[in-house]
Parts: structure tokens; sequence; C-alpha cells
């Protein structure tokens, strides 16, 4: 079982910065006021998954599991946006062609536009 919310404590992150002073106090606000909004997930993942996600984790600059989650999710909204954005695409009538004279036309509107 992977525990994915492993909160750091602001000073543990801070530590290696002795004169941060008041930042120590900005980032405690910083995770209460982040953490106040998260819930708690738990999952099973079998050995090889898990030591995968370990690995993803040290290896590209993750802190946590969590933070590693969290982008696969991030990334999967957006690709699942911009899919609905193609989808409408592709379900919406054609218009004009987009070649060179059509760029070309671009191109002048907007600096008609920054000239004004």
């Amino acid at each position: 079982m992977v525990h994915l919310l492993r909160p750091e404590p602001a000073a543990e992150i801070l530590a290696p910065f002795p004169n941060a002073g008041s930042f120590k106090d900005l980032a405690n606000f910083c995770q209460t006021r982040y953490l106040r909004d998260m819930s708690t997930m738990n999952i099973s993942l079998p050995e090889a998954l898990k030591s995968f996600v370990d690995q993803q984790v040290s290896g590209r600059g993750f802190g946590t599991s969590s933070e590693y989650v969290r982008e696969l999710i991030r990334k999967d909204q957006d690709r699942q946006y911009l899919r609905g954005l193609l989808l409408d695409g592709a379900a919406s009538a054609p218009t004009e062609a987009v070649d060179a004279g059509y760029f070309d036309r671009l191109r002048d509107r907007v600096r008609r536009r920054v000239t004004k």
C-alpha cells in the first residue's frame, strides 16, 4: 500500500537555508493553506509499480509520490481537455483554408490592432 499524502514540514524543507527567518513562517502558512484543501487517498500497487513510482519520484525531482501522482492526474486532465477541443474542432463546420494567405491576413489584423 502506498500512502499518497506525505507532507514534509516546512522546517525540513527550509533546513538547508538557516537565514530563511520569516520565510519559515511564510512556508508554514502556505503549507497549511495548501494542505487544508487536500484529501487523503490510499492506493494499493504491486511491488513493480511501487518501485517504478519511487524511481520516478527520486529521478525526476518530485518530493513525494503524491506530487508525482498529482502531476500524472493534471497531465491526464490536460490531455482530456485537448482531446475535447480536437473533437469539437473536427465536428465543426469547415472554414476557410489555412494557407500562407490566411496567416498573412491574420498578421495584418494583429498589426492593425497593435498600432491602434
